[in-house]
């Protein structure tokens, strides 16, 4: 009588161990690919709305004015934010008596620091349970791939006729645990080695915008 080797059964018969592996390496799966999805989508708004502020910011454009339009919106992110923070604090220490430019240029960077870091921690939430996933998931599969296979070759050792129809559902259920960890961990490696350099740029765009309006900035502070 032949053995039904199909997936589905060798999952279903597999020990409760080896099936609460490749459950475990299944929802790791479902919510890598979650925040695969999600984390692109986000990382494109990002480098969306920097290109469209930059463009916006050098065109000639009054500040004052831009910085008023921002205030409209209570949702502002990226360099926009960086702006609308840099210059309310200017303005703040601008409009207080007794203050010098030194003083004003300090405050305006630590709070455009702050945000800078704030839309940094935002844009790399999540990436640290893809790399949980990339670098674990084999190791998660190959536990269970050693557990199966070690249960079937206790089977076959008490067992009186050994012969390989007995063993292979148990060693084919086992491999199916260590495909499900290549499933999950190499996606999620992909992924996390793009996002990563994504954000390195995202935030290197930043950084260069923030230092740039800081100098703007400056030459106000020391020209007023």
């Amino acid at each position: 009588m032949a053995t039904d080797m199909s997936f589905v059964h060798l999952i279903t018969q597999a020990s409760v161990v080896v099936q609460l592996v490749m459950l475990l390496l299944l929802l790791a799966s479902v919510m890598s690919w979650f925040i695969i999805f999600r984390k692109g989508q986000s990382i494109r708004n990002a480098q969306r709305e920097a290109k469209r502020f930059e463009d916006q910011f050098w065109s000639g454009s009054d500040i004052t004015q831009l910085y008023k339009e921002l205030c409209k919106n209570d949702k502002n992110s990226g360099m926009a934010a960086i702006f609308e923070v840099g210059y309310r604090e200017f303005m703040r220490q601008k409009s207080q008596s007794g203050s010098n430019p030194e003083a004003e240029l300090e405050a305006c960077q630590r709070r455009m620091r702050v945000v800078l870091s704030r839309e940094l921690d935002e844009l790399e939430s999540q990436l640290p349970f893809l790399a949980t996933v990339a670098s674990t998931s084999p190791y998660v599969g190959l536990f269970g791939t050693v557990w199966g296979i070690m249960n079937s070759f206790r089977a076959l050792g008490s067992a009186n006729n050994a012969t390989l129809a007995m063993v292979a559902p148990g060693i084919a259920e086992a491999l199916i645990a260590t495909a499900l960890g290549l499933f999950a961990a190499i996606p999620a490696v992909i992924a996390y080695n793009r996002y990563v350099n994504q954000v390195d740029r995202v935030n290197n765009q930043y950084e260069n915008f923030l230092e740039e309006f800081y100098s703007l900035l400056h030459r106000q502070a020391y020209n007023s």
